[in-house]
Protein backbone atom coordinates (compact mmCIF):
# COMPACT_ATOMS: atom_id res chain seq x y z
CA UNK A 1 0.00 0.00 0.00
CA UNK A 2 2.68 2.30 0.65
CA UNK A 3 4.28 1.38 -2.22
CA UNK A 4 0.77 2.77 -4.20
CA UNK A 5 0.91 6.13 -2.80
CA UNK A 6 -2.18 4.81 0.36
CA UNK A 7 -2.28 6.39 3.29
CA UNK A 8 -4.96 4.63 4.76
CA UNK A 9 -6.09 0.76 4.86
CA UNK A 10 -9.66 1.23 6.17
CA UNK A 11 -10.57 -2.47 7.83
CA UNK A 12 -13.56 -3.73 8.92
CA UNK A 13 -14.96 -4.58 12.88
CA UNK A 14 -12.09 -6.70 14.48
CA UNK A 15 -13.98 -7.56 17.62
CA UNK A 16 -14.91 -11.10 19.03
CA UNK A 17 -17.60 -12.80 16.93
CA UNK A 18 -19.71 -15.86 18.23
CA UNK A 19 -18.47 -19.72 16.92
CA UNK A 20 -21.17 -19.43 14.55
CA UNK A 21 -21.27 -16.36 13.45
CA UNK A 22 -19.55 -14.46 10.57
CA UNK A 23 -20.65 -11.06 10.84
CA UNK A 24 -18.38 -8.64 12.52
CA UNK A 25 -21.39 -6.67 13.52
CA UNK A 26 -22.25 -9.08 15.33
CA UNK A 27 -19.91 -9.11 18.38
CA UNK A 28 -19.87 -10.95 21.81
CA UNK A 29 -17.99 -7.60 22.67
CA UNK A 30 -17.00 -3.96 21.65
CA UNK A 31 -13.59 -4.13 23.08
CA UNK A 32 -12.09 -7.80 22.28
CA UNK A 33 -9.84 -8.41 19.32
CA UNK A 34 -11.20 -12.15 17.68
CA UNK A 35 -8.26 -14.52 18.11
CA UNK A 36 -9.21 -15.81 15.34
CA UNK A 37 -6.61 -13.00 13.86
CA UNK A 38 -3.71 -14.49 16.14
CA UNK A 39 -0.84 -15.29 13.93
CA UNK A 40 -0.09 -18.97 15.56
CA UNK A 41 3.61 -18.93 13.66
CA UNK A 42 4.54 -15.41 15.61
CA UNK A 43 3.53 -16.79 19.21
CA UNK A 44 6.37 -18.27 21.45
CA UNK A 45 4.60 -20.69 22.99
CA UNK A 46 3.38 -21.92 19.86
CA UNK A 47 6.85 -22.33 18.61
CA UNK A 48 8.23 -23.77 22.00
CA UNK A 49 5.47 -26.72 20.90
CA UNK A 50 7.15 -27.36 17.76
CA UNK A 51 4.94 -24.83 15.46
CA UNK A 52 3.59 -26.41 12.93
CA UNK A 53 5.13 -29.07 12.17
CA UNK A 54 4.49 -30.77 15.72
CA UNK A 55 1.02 -30.72 14.90
CA UNK A 56 -0.57 -34.11 14.63
CA UNK A 57 -1.87 -35.09 11.42
CA UNK A 58 -5.78 -34.48 11.70
CA UNK A 59 -4.88 -30.99 12.79
CA UNK A 60 -2.70 -30.70 10.15
CA UNK A 61 -5.37 -31.95 7.56
CA UNK A 62 -7.93 -29.53 9.15
CA UNK A 63 -5.06 -26.67 8.56
CA UNK A 64 -4.72 -27.31 4.84
CA UNK A 65 -8.34 -27.81 3.95
CA UNK A 66 -9.13 -23.96 5.44
CA UNK A 67 -6.37 -22.53 3.55
CA UNK A 68 -7.52 -23.89 0.71
CA UNK A 69 -11.45 -23.15 1.17
CA UNK A 70 -11.72 -20.39 -1.94
CA UNK A 71 -14.25 -18.79 0.90
CA UNK A 72 -12.85 -18.43 4.60
CA UNK A 73 -14.45 -21.11 6.52
CA UNK A 74 -14.67 -19.42 10.13
CA UNK A 75 -16.02 -22.29 12.02
CA UNK A 76 -12.90 -24.52 10.90
CA UNK A 77 -10.90 -21.63 11.90
CA UNK A 78 -11.75 -21.62 15.02
CA UNK A 79 -12.11 -24.78 16.02
CA UNK A 80 -8.64 -25.32 14.65
CA UNK A 81 -6.77 -22.09 16.22
CA UNK A 82 -8.82 -22.80 19.51
CA UNK A 83 -7.26 -26.63 20.08
CA UNK A 84 -3.77 -25.23 19.38
CA UNK A 85 -4.22 -21.78 21.36
CA UNK A 86 -5.40 -23.84 24.32
CA UNK A 87 -2.00 -25.77 24.17
CA UNK A 88 -0.37 -22.70 23.72
CA UNK A 89 -1.68 -21.53 27.16
CA UNK A 90 -1.39 -24.88 28.81
CA UNK A 91 2.66 -24.13 28.44
CA UNK A 92 2.53 -20.86 29.09
CA UNK A 93 0.65 -21.41 32.36
CA UNK A 94 3.42 -24.27 33.19
CA UNK A 95 6.51 -22.49 31.97
CA UNK A 96 5.95 -18.82 32.01
CA UNK A 97 2.81 -17.95 34.65
CA UNK A 98 3.53 -20.55 37.27
CA UNK A 99 7.39 -19.41 37.13
CA UNK A 100 6.72 -15.82 37.24
CA UNK A 101 9.12 -14.66 34.32
CA UNK A 102 9.08 -12.19 32.15
CA UNK A 103 6.77 -12.76 29.99
CA UNK A 104 4.36 -13.38 32.83
CA UNK A 105 5.08 -9.90 33.80
CA UNK A 106 4.47 -8.81 31.34
CA UNK A 107 0.99 -10.11 31.11
CA UNK A 108 0.48 -9.31 34.54
CA UNK A 109 1.20 -5.36 33.66
CA UNK A 110 -1.47 -6.03 30.74
CA UNK A 111 -3.99 -7.26 33.08
CA UNK A 112 -3.60 -4.34 35.57
CA UNK A 113 -3.09 -1.34 32.14
CA UNK A 114 -6.71 -3.17 30.48
CA UNK A 115 -8.49 -4.12 33.42
CA UNK A 116 -11.14 -1.27 32.37
CA UNK A 117 -12.37 -3.68 29.90
CA UNK A 118 -10.89 -6.66 30.35
CA UNK A 119 -12.13 -8.37 33.42
CA UNK A 120 -15.69 -7.85 32.59
CA UNK A 121 -15.35 -9.13 29.05
CA UNK A 122 -13.07 -12.26 30.49
CA UNK A 123 -15.68 -13.06 32.91
CA UNK A 124 -18.29 -13.12 30.13
CA UNK A 125 -16.39 -15.44 28.30
CA UNK A 126 -15.31 -17.82 30.65
CA UNK A 127 -19.25 -17.79 31.73
CA UNK A 128 -20.43 -19.03 27.98
CA UNK A 129 -17.97 -21.62 28.01
CA UNK A 130 -19.32 -23.07 31.45
CA UNK A 131 -23.00 -22.50 29.85
CA UNK A 132 -22.24 -23.88 26.54
CA UNK A 133 -22.05 -21.03 24.61
CA UNK A 134 -25.64 -20.01 25.43
CA UNK A 135 -26.97 -16.58 25.49
CA UNK A 136 -26.07 -14.80 28.56
CA UNK A 137 -30.27 -14.76 29.13
CA UNK A 138 -30.48 -18.37 29.34
CA UNK A 139 -28.03 -18.03 32.40
CA UNK A 140 -28.45 -18.55 36.02
CA UNK A 141 -30.52 -16.26 37.78
CA UNK A 142 -27.96 -14.45 39.68
CA UNK A 143 -25.22 -14.46 37.03
CA UNK A 144 -27.83 -13.17 34.45
CA UNK A 145 -28.77 -10.39 36.63
CA UNK A 146 -25.17 -9.97 37.97
CA UNK A 147 -25.24 -10.32 41.40
CA UNK A 148 -22.10 -9.20 43.14
CA UNK A 149 -21.53 -12.62 45.24
CA UNK A 150 -22.65 -15.09 42.22
CA UNK A 151 -19.97 -13.13 40.09
CA UNK A 152 -17.52 -13.13 42.30
CA UNK A 153 -17.82 -16.79 42.95
CA UNK A 154 -17.70 -17.32 39.14
CA UNK A 155 -14.60 -15.47 39.14
CA UNK A 156 -12.76 -17.98 41.73
CA UNK A 157 -14.33 -20.90 40.23
CA UNK A 158 -13.47 -19.84 36.54
CA UNK A 159 -10.14 -18.32 37.36
CA UNK A 160 -7.93 -20.66 35.01
CA UNK A 161 -10.34 -19.97 31.89
CA UNK A 162 -11.00 -16.33 32.79
CA UNK A 163 -6.95 -16.18 32.47
CA UNK A 164 -6.89 -17.96 29.20
CA UNK A 165 -9.12 -15.33 27.64
CA UNK A 166 -7.09 -12.94 28.98
CA UNK A 167 -3.60 -14.36 27.71
CA UNK A 168 -5.77 -14.54 24.62
CA UNK A 169 -6.25 -10.91 24.14
CA UNK A 170 -2.64 -10.04 25.54
CA UNK A 171 -1.30 -11.99 22.84
CA UNK A 172 -3.68 -10.72 20.29
CA UNK A 173 -2.64 -7.29 21.34
CA UNK A 174 0.94 -7.80 21.08
CA UNK A 175 1.15 -8.96 17.76
CA UNK A 176 -1.24 -6.20 16.23
CA UNK A 177 0.96 -3.90 17.73
CA UNK A 178 3.82 -5.48 16.32
CA UNK A 179 1.80 -5.28 12.80
CA UNK A 180 0.73 -1.66 12.90
CA UNK A 181 4.46 -1.08 13.61
CA UNK A 182 5.23 -2.61 10.69
CA UNK A 183 2.42 -0.82 8.20
CA UNK A 184 5.23 2.14 8.41
CA UNK A 185 3.05 5.27 7.06
CA UNK A 186 0.10 3.58 6.10
CA UNK A 187 -2.76 4.21 9.30
CA UNK A 188 -4.70 1.67 9.98
CA UNK A 189 -8.63 2.88 10.39
CA UNK A 190 -10.85 0.58 12.29
CA UNK A 191 -15.08 0.54 12.26
CA UNK A 192 -17.06 1.38 15.06
CA UNK A 193 -20.50 -0.31 14.74
CA UNK A 194 -23.44 1.15 15.94
CA UNK A 195 -24.58 -1.41 17.62
CA UNK A 196 -23.33 -5.20 19.53
CA UNK A 197 -25.38 -7.86 19.68
CA UNK A 198 -27.37 -8.52 22.67
CA UNK A 199 -25.63 -11.65 23.22
CA UNK A 200 -22.20 -9.50 24.60
CA UNK A 201 -20.20 -8.84 27.50
CA UNK A 202 -21.17 -5.18 27.20
CA UNK A 203 -24.90 -5.87 27.07
CA UNK A 204 -25.09 -8.56 30.04
CA UNK A 205 -23.19 -5.84 32.22
CA UNK A 206 -24.90 -3.06 30.95
CA UNK A 207 -28.73 -4.08 31.00
CA UNK A 208 -30.12 -0.53 32.30
CA UNK A 209 -28.78 1.16 29.37
CA UNK A 210 -30.23 -1.20 26.61
CA UNK A 211 -34.23 -1.66 25.68
CA UNK A 212 -33.89 -5.69 25.41
CA UNK A 213 -37.99 -5.70 24.40
CA UNK A 214 -37.06 -3.64 21.36
CA UNK A 215 -35.15 -4.53 18.39
CA UNK A 216 -33.40 -2.20 15.99
CA UNK A 217 -32.99 -1.24 12.68
CA UNK A 218 -34.34 0.84 9.86
CA UNK A 219 -37.86 2.27 9.10
CA UNK A 220 -39.03 1.49 5.55
CA UNK A 221 -37.31 3.46 2.61
CA UNK A 222 -36.00 3.86 -1.08
CA UNK A 223 -33.85 1.08 -0.19
CA UNK A 224 -36.40 -1.21 1.60
CA UNK A 225 -40.25 -1.55 1.48
CA UNK A 226 -40.50 -3.43 4.62
CA UNK A 227 -36.97 -1.71 6.18
CA UNK A 228 -35.09 -3.66 8.10
CA UNK A 229 -34.51 -5.02 11.07
CA UNK A 230 -30.98 -5.99 12.92
CA UNK A 231 -32.09 -8.25 15.55
CA UNK A 232 -29.97 -5.78 17.99
CA UNK A 233 -31.51 -4.30 21.32
CA UNK A 234 -31.81 -0.67 21.30
CA UNK A 235 -30.24 2.35 23.60
CA UNK A 236 -32.31 3.50 26.61
CA UNK A 237 -30.85 6.77 25.31
CA UNK A 238 -31.95 8.75 28.40
CA UNK A 239 -29.46 6.02 30.85
CA UNK A 240 -27.03 6.61 28.81
CA UNK A 241 -26.97 10.26 28.80
CA UNK A 242 -27.59 10.50 32.77
CA UNK A 243 -23.97 8.40 32.66
CA UNK A 244 -22.12 10.99 30.28
CA UNK A 245 -21.87 8.26 27.63
CA UNK A 246 -19.67 6.69 29.34
CA UNK A 247 -19.99 3.08 27.86
CA UNK A 248 -19.70 5.05 23.81
CA UNK A 249 -16.41 6.97 25.57
CA UNK A 250 -14.92 3.45 26.81
CA UNK A 251 -15.57 2.10 23.14
CA UNK A 252 -14.03 5.33 21.61
CA UNK A 253 -11.23 5.11 24.19
CA UNK A 254 -10.60 1.24 23.33
CA UNK A 255 -10.68 2.09 19.35
CA UNK A 256 -8.27 5.14 19.29
CA UNK A 257 -5.91 2.41 20.98
CA UNK A 258 -6.07 -0.05 18.11
CA UNK A 259 -6.77 2.42 15.51
CA UNK A 260 -5.44 5.65 13.89
CA UNK A 261 -9.04 6.37 13.08
CA UNK A 262 -12.06 4.66 12.18
CA UNK A 263 -15.36 4.90 10.88
CA UNK A 264 -18.44 5.58 12.76
CA UNK A 265 -21.00 2.72 11.54
CA UNK A 266 -25.18 4.17 10.89
CA UNK A 267 -24.25 7.51 11.98
CA UNK A 268 -27.68 8.74 11.68
CA UNK A 269 -28.66 6.18 14.54
CA UNK A 270 -26.91 7.91 17.07
CA UNK A 271 -29.03 10.88 16.28
CA UNK A 272 -32.10 8.91 16.11
CA UNK A 273 -32.66 4.83 16.88
CA UNK A 274 -35.32 3.56 14.72
CA UNK A 275 -36.65 0.30 16.81
CA UNK A 276 -39.72 -2.03 16.41
CA UNK A 277 -41.18 -3.72 19.99
CA UNK A 278 -41.10 -7.50 19.91
CA UNK A 279 -44.47 -7.75 20.04
CA UNK A 280 -44.85 -6.75 16.59
CA UNK A 281 -46.30 -2.84 17.55
CA UNK A 282 -45.10 -0.17 15.10
CA UNK A 283 -41.58 0.95 15.25
CA UNK A 284 -40.55 4.35 15.90
CA UNK A 285 -37.47 6.95 16.65
CA UNK A 286 -35.86 7.56 19.77
CA UNK A 287 -35.69 10.67 20.43
CA UNK A 288 -38.95 11.87 18.85
CA UNK A 289 -38.21 15.57 18.21
CA UNK A 290 -35.28 16.88 15.66
CA UNK A 291 -34.24 19.15 18.13
CA UNK A 292 -33.36 16.39 20.96
CA UNK A 293 -32.08 14.07 18.17
CA UNK A 294 -30.08 17.16 17.42
CA UNK A 295 -28.14 17.48 20.50
CA UNK A 296 -28.00 13.76 21.00
CA UNK A 297 -26.32 12.98 17.87
CA UNK A 298 -23.40 16.17 18.28
CA UNK A 299 -23.09 14.80 21.99
CA UNK A 300 -22.53 11.30 21.21
CA UNK A 301 -19.93 11.94 18.01
CA UNK A 302 -18.10 14.32 20.78
CA UNK A 303 -17.87 11.46 22.76
CA UNK A 304 -16.41 9.44 20.13
CA UNK A 305 -13.82 12.23 19.11
CA UNK A 306 -12.78 12.57 22.79
CA UNK A 307 -9.87 10.69 22.26
CA UNK A 308 -8.45 13.04 19.22
CA UNK A 309 -8.98 10.00 16.88
CA UNK A 310 -9.67 10.84 13.08
CA UNK A 311 -13.07 9.65 11.92
CA UNK A 312 -15.56 9.75 9.44
CA UNK A 313 -19.63 9.29 9.45
CA UNK A 314 -21.15 6.44 7.38
CA UNK A 315 -24.22 8.63 6.60
CA UNK A 316 -25.83 6.76 3.78
CA UNK A 317 -28.91 5.56 3.00
CA UNK A 318 -32.16 7.99 4.13
CA UNK A 319 -30.24 10.31 6.13
CA UNK A 320 -32.33 13.72 7.07
CA UNK A 321 -30.66 16.60 5.74
CA UNK A 322 -30.23 17.92 9.44
CA UNK A 323 -27.94 15.18 10.27
CA UNK A 324 -25.48 15.46 7.20
CA UNK A 325 -25.60 19.49 7.87
CA UNK A 326 -24.70 18.69 11.73
CA UNK A 327 -21.45 16.65 10.29
CA UNK A 328 -20.66 19.46 8.18
CA UNK A 329 -20.84 21.73 11.68
CA UNK A 330 -18.92 19.50 13.28
CA UNK A 331 -16.12 18.81 10.63
CA UNK A 332 -16.73 15.12 9.95
CA UNK A 333 -16.41 13.91 6.60
CA UNK A 334 -19.23 11.77 4.97
CA UNK A 335 -19.80 9.47 1.78
CA UNK A 336 -19.97 10.58 -1.41
CA UNK A 337 -20.68 7.02 -3.38
CA UNK A 338 -20.46 7.88 -6.94
CA UNK A 339 -23.23 5.36 -8.02
CA UNK A 340 -25.62 7.70 -5.52
CA UNK A 341 -24.53 10.85 -5.92
CA UNK A 342 -27.03 12.43 -8.37
CA UNK A 343 -28.75 15.27 -9.09
CA UNK A 344 -32.19 13.31 -8.18
CA UNK A 345 -34.52 16.51 -8.35
CA UNK A 346 -33.58 17.40 -12.15
CA UNK A 347 -34.43 16.27 -15.24
CA UNK A 348 -32.74 13.11 -16.34
CA UNK A 349 -31.36 12.78 -12.93
CA UNK A 350 -27.70 13.26 -13.60
CA UNK A 351 -24.47 12.18 -11.65
CA UNK A 352 -23.09 15.06 -9.89
CA UNK A 353 -19.24 15.23 -11.06
CA UNK A 354 -16.75 14.57 -8.15
CA UNK A 355 -14.94 17.44 -9.39
CA UNK A 356 -17.77 19.34 -6.99
CA UNK A 357 -17.84 17.23 -4.35
CA UNK A 358 -16.87 18.79 -0.90
CA UNK A 359 -13.21 18.73 0.79
CA UNK A 360 -14.91 17.00 3.80
CA UNK A 361 -16.42 14.05 2.59
CA UNK A 362 -14.86 10.45 1.76
CA UNK A 363 -15.43 9.71 -2.02
CA UNK A 364 -15.61 5.75 -2.52
CA UNK A 365 -17.00 3.80 -5.43
CA UNK A 366 -18.76 1.17 -2.92
CA UNK A 367 -18.51 -0.05 0.11
CA UNK A 368 -18.97 -3.58 2.14
CA UNK A 369 -22.42 -3.67 1.59
CA UNK A 370 -22.72 -2.69 -1.85
CA UNK A 371 -21.82 -4.66 -4.99
CA UNK A 372 -18.69 -4.51 -6.80
CA UNK A 373 -18.37 -1.54 -9.23
CA UNK A 374 -18.13 -4.61 -11.67
CA UNK A 375 -21.51 -6.48 -10.94
CA UNK A 376 -23.07 -3.18 -10.46
CA UNK A 377 -22.12 -1.84 -14.20
CA UNK A 378 -22.93 -5.31 -15.50
CA UNK A 379 -26.45 -4.71 -14.03
CA UNK A 380 -26.87 -1.08 -15.49
CA UNK A 381 -29.24 0.03 -17.97
CA UNK A 382 -27.29 1.26 -21.10
CA UNK A 383 -29.11 4.68 -20.17
CA UNK A 384 -27.33 4.60 -16.77
CA UNK A 385 -23.95 3.90 -17.92
CA UNK A 386 -24.56 6.34 -20.54
CA UNK A 387 -24.97 8.86 -17.76
CA UNK A 388 -22.18 7.50 -15.51
CA UNK A 389 -20.28 8.24 -18.90
CA UNK A 390 -21.70 11.67 -19.34
CA UNK A 391 -20.08 12.71 -16.21
CA UNK A 392 -17.44 15.66 -17.51
CA UNK A 393 -14.41 14.99 -15.14
CA UNK A 394 -14.90 11.52 -16.38
CA UNK A 395 -15.76 11.88 -19.57
CA UNK A 396 -12.59 13.67 -20.54
CA UNK A 397 -10.54 10.98 -19.74
CA UNK A 398 -11.45 8.27 -22.26
CA UNK A 399 -11.53 8.22 -25.92
CA UNK A 400 -14.95 8.22 -28.30
CA UNK A 401 -14.40 4.98 -28.49
CA UNK A 402 -14.33 4.15 -25.16
CA UNK A 403 -16.95 5.73 -24.27
CA UNK A 404 -19.15 4.14 -26.83
CA UNK A 405 -17.76 0.71 -26.03
CA UNK A 406 -18.75 1.69 -21.96
CA UNK A 407 -22.51 2.16 -22.76
CA UNK A 408 -22.69 -1.22 -24.64
CA UNK A 409 -20.46 -3.41 -23.25
CA UNK A 410 -22.24 -5.58 -20.22
CA UNK A 411 -18.43 -5.92 -18.79
CA UNK A 412 -16.74 -3.25 -16.88
CA UNK A 413 -14.00 -2.65 -19.66
CA UNK A 414 -10.68 -1.72 -18.25
CA UNK A 415 -10.62 1.86 -19.52
CA UNK A 416 -13.96 2.71 -17.74
CA UNK A 417 -12.81 1.11 -14.41
CA UNK A 418 -9.71 3.00 -14.87
CA UNK A 419 -11.87 6.39 -15.48
CA UNK A 420 -14.15 6.31 -12.82
CA UNK A 421 -11.07 5.36 -10.47
CA UNK A 422 -9.29 8.60 -11.47
CA UNK A 423 -11.84 11.01 -11.63
CA UNK A 424 -12.23 10.07 -7.95
CA UNK A 425 -8.68 10.96 -7.34
CA UNK A 426 -9.48 14.29 -8.81
CA UNK A 427 -12.67 14.78 -6.84
CA UNK A 428 -12.82 17.59 -4.36
CA UNK A 429 -12.97 15.23 -1.73
CA UNK A 430 -10.36 15.59 0.79
CA UNK A 431 -10.24 11.64 1.46
CA UNK A 432 -10.12 8.53 -0.68
CA UNK A 433 -11.09 4.76 -0.06
CA UNK A 434 -11.55 2.47 -2.55
CA UNK A 435 -12.74 -1.37 -1.94
CA UNK A 436 -9.86 -3.95 -3.07
CA UNK A 437 -12.40 -5.53 -5.32
CA UNK A 438 -12.79 -2.27 -7.49
CA UNK A 439 -9.21 -1.61 -7.87
CA UNK A 440 -8.87 -4.80 -9.41
CA UNK A 441 -12.06 -5.08 -11.20
CA UNK A 442 -13.13 -8.44 -9.25
CA UNK A 443 -16.82 -9.28 -8.48
CA UNK A 444 -16.43 -11.31 -5.43
CA UNK A 445 -19.22 -9.04 -2.46
CA UNK A 446 -18.69 -9.23 0.94
CA UNK A 447 -21.97 -8.52 2.16
CA UNK A 448 -25.59 -8.81 0.86
CA UNK A 449 -27.21 -6.41 3.51
CA UNK A 450 -30.61 -7.74 5.12
CA UNK A 451 -30.11 -11.07 4.21
CA UNK A 452 -28.82 -14.48 6.12
CA UNK A 453 -26.56 -16.08 3.25
CA UNK A 454 -23.92 -18.41 4.29
CA UNK A 455 -21.51 -16.47 1.64
CA UNK A 456 -21.72 -13.22 3.75
CA UNK A 457 -18.87 -11.96 4.90
CA UNK A 458 -16.47 -15.52 3.35
CA UNK A 459 -15.19 -13.17 0.73
CA UNK A 460 -11.27 -13.80 0.60
CA UNK A 461 -8.25 -11.90 -1.33
CA UNK A 462 -6.70 -14.25 -4.10
CA UNK A 463 -3.40 -13.52 -2.52
CA UNK A 464 -1.67 -14.21 0.93
CA UNK A 465 -1.28 -10.48 2.13
CA UNK A 466 2.56 -11.49 2.10
CA UNK A 467 2.27 -12.33 -1.55
CA UNK A 468 1.12 -9.46 -3.53
CA UNK A 469 4.63 -7.45 -3.84
CA UNK A 470 5.23 -10.84 -6.02
CA UNK A 471 2.05 -10.80 -8.10
CA UNK A 472 2.52 -8.82 -11.18
CA UNK A 473 -1.63 -8.06 -11.01
CA UNK A 474 -1.02 -6.68 -8.14
CA UNK A 475 2.18 -4.58 -8.70
CA UNK A 476 0.56 -2.98 -11.97
CA UNK A 477 -2.17 -1.95 -10.07
CA UNK A 478 0.05 -0.14 -7.01
CA UNK A 479 1.85 1.23 -10.20
CA UNK A 480 -1.04 2.48 -11.52
CA UNK A 481 -2.56 4.26 -7.93
CA UNK A 482 1.13 5.47 -7.10
CA UNK A 483 1.00 7.21 -10.52
CA UNK A 484 -2.45 8.95 -9.62
CA UNK A 485 -1.16 9.78 -6.44
CA UNK A 486 1.45 11.72 -7.08
CA UNK A 487 -0.80 13.16 -10.03
CA UNK A 488 -3.29 14.78 -7.60
CA UNK A 489 -1.25 15.27 -4.37
CA UNK A 490 -3.03 12.88 -2.54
Amino acid sequence: MAGAGQRVLQLLPINEMPSHETSPYSALSAMAVDPQFITLADLEDCAALGGERALDADLQARLGEARAAVAVDYTAVRAFKEVVLRRCFGRFLEIEWNAQTRRADSLRDYLEDQAWWLDEYALFRALRTRYRQRPWTEWSQPIRDHEPAALAMARRELAEDILYRQYLQWVAGDQWAAARRACGGVALFGDLPYMVSGDSADVWARQGEFRLDMSVGVPPDAFSETGQDWGFPAYRWDVVASGDYRWLCDRARRNADLFDGYRVDHVVGFYRTYSRPLDGRAGRFTPEDQASQLEQGEQVLAALRGPGTEIIAEDLGSVPDFVRESLVRQGIPGYKVLRWERAWHREGQPFLDPAEYPAESVATTGTHDTEPMAVWWAGASEEQREAVLAIPSLQSRLSSEDRLRGRRDPGLTTPVRDAVIETLYASGSELLILPVQDVFGWTGRINQPATTEASNWTWRLPWLVDRWSEEPEATAAAARLQNWSRKYAR
